[in-house]
């Protein structure tokens, strides 16, 4: 799929700078990237810029950069890619966990009840009118999340992805889910469906609500009920890596995301400036996990 997708400079959760650029997106099903086998890049149209590989099984990549002479590649990220087998049902994968983990997300979810009179108020969303009703209680916290302010990650609002989103409601392959504390949503989780798998589209929560978890118990939530649906073979946490994506995940694989751009003066100068920010950052995210100032930057971007 051809589209703007920007080259992003990014610490941690916060994006300083976009550049844009047309790329022709070529993503690895989860299947695929299991078997081991890269998807073939299709011809780049005249007026694109290059490619943007998402989720490549790992040990093909040198291989799909030597068969790109004309391309120049950056912006290389490895990573693992988390999933969960939902096979045996919810009380199963609860048994996976450890005793204490076990013990740690039930605490969450009682923390969270507590905080809104005792109980847990998840509403799910189903079919055309529920999607609407879901993007009208979920938009405005997207806008707030930091997903939605420094990434550009938030819930879709463009008119061709709402309306892709309005057929797969009314087609039945997407679950929507929101948390709601005080009869406000403090979090959203929103999973497009593709055949028997479940995949990890958007999910945000509202900062204020950080300290009462509530991503962490949305997820528990919605994964309880689509285990008792007993439809889904896969939950497929996506590209990228991240805490929340190992703590729920059953198994992940090696993965890598990068791009191909054209022999061009002002793709080489892009390139280069973004490996070396990302070497900059990378520094010195070394540098403060050695002093013990990580966590304190991370509140910082956030911020």
């Amino acid at each position: 799929m051809l589209r703007e997708t920007p080259v992003r400079f990014v610490v941690g959760s916060r994006q300083l700078l976009a550049v844009p650029r047309r790329l022709l997106v070529v993503n690895h099903p989860l299947d695929r990237l299991v078997a081991g086998q890269a998807a073939p890049l299709p011809d780049l149209p005249p007026d694109a810029d290059g490619y943007r590989v998402l989720s490549a099984p790992a040990a093909t990549v040198p291989r799909l950069l030597a068969a790109c002479p004309d391309m120049v590649p950056g912006g290389l990220q490895r990573y693992r890619r988390h999933y969960i087998a939902m096979e045996g049902g919810f009380e199963r994968y609860m048994a996976g966990f450890s005793g204490k983990t076990r013990s740690t997300l039930r605490r969450k979810q009682r923390k969270f009840a507590e905080a809104d009179g005792g109980r847990l108020d998840i509403r799910e969303y189903r079919g055309a009118a529920g999607l609407d009703e879901f993007l009208a209680a979920a938009l405005p916290l997207s806008r707030r999340t930091y997903q939605g302010k420094y990434l550009g990650a938030g819930l879709p609002e463009g008119a061709d992805e709402l309306q892709a989103l309005h057929v797969a409601a009314a087609e039945d392959r997407l679950r929507c889910f929101i948390l709601y504390l005080e009869g406000k949503p403090a979090s959203y989780l929103c999973l497009p469906v593709e055949g028997r798998t479940l995949v990890y589209a958007w999910l945000g929560y509202d900062p204020e609500t950080a300290h009462l978890s509530a991503g962490t118990v949305l997820q528990l939530a919605a994964l309880e009920r689509l285990f008792a649906e007993d439809r889904f073979d896969l939950f497929d946490f996506t590209e990228g890596d991240g805490p929340h994506k190992a703590l729920f995940g059953t198994a992940s694989i090696e993965a890598a995301s990068f791009l191909l751009l054209r022999k061009r003066a002002t793709n080489r100068v892009l390139l280069g400036a973004l490996r070396m920010f990302d070497d900059s950052v990378a520094a010195g995210k070394r540098i403060a996990q050695r002093s013990g100032a990580l966590a304190g930057a991370r509140r910082l971007l956030r911020a």
